[in-house]
């Protein structure tokens, strides 16, 4: 049902026309897009932990402004839809088509941030957020620059 869902939202936002729904559609599906990614990113090593559970919800509830149980419904949905996820490319084609480069920065800082939840970062979730931000077209400088950040953070 979720797939659905976010298959018709996807579908919501290849159209032209912006109405007022459109836009509530397009909102959607970006968060949704963004919250798989983190919790990809979060399994990559295999240990979701508390803290990265924790650190998602925060970045979740602040990086979109929503209340604590918005974002536990959207880390909720996000988690089934990433179970039967193949590929990264229809979300982070969502994220590339529909945000400019300093929002998908952010969203690579968000990446790394949940890498770094457990103040260590494991090889395979080092691998996914430079996958990730390939795919966003994030510049590789940038991206390291946003690691650090994150890295220093975590400290």
């Amino acid at each position: 049902m979720i797939k659905r869902l976010f298959r018709q939202v996807v579908e919501s936002i290849s159209v032209e026309a912006r109405t007022e729904t459109g836009a509530g559609d397009r909102e959607a599906a970006l968060r949704l897009a963004t919250a798989v990614l983190l919790i990809d990113v979060a399994r990559a090593d295999q240990v979701f932990d508390e803290s990265e559970f924790d650190t998602m919800l925060q970045l979740i509830e602040s990086h979109f402004d929503l209340q604590p149980e918005q974002a536990a419904a959207l880390v909720n949905a996000a988690s089934e839809t990433a179970e039967d996820m193949v590929s990264l490319h229809e979300f982070t084609q969502i994220l590339h088509k529909h945000l400019d480069e300093s929002e998908k920065a952010r969203i690579v800082s968000l990446l790394w941030q949940i890498a770094y939840a457990d103040n260590q970062l494991d090889k395979y979730e080092d691998a996914l957020v430079l996958k990730i931000s390939d795919l966003l077209h994030v510049s590789r400088g940038r991206v390291m620059r946003l690691k650090h950040d994150a890295q220093q953070l975590a400290v």
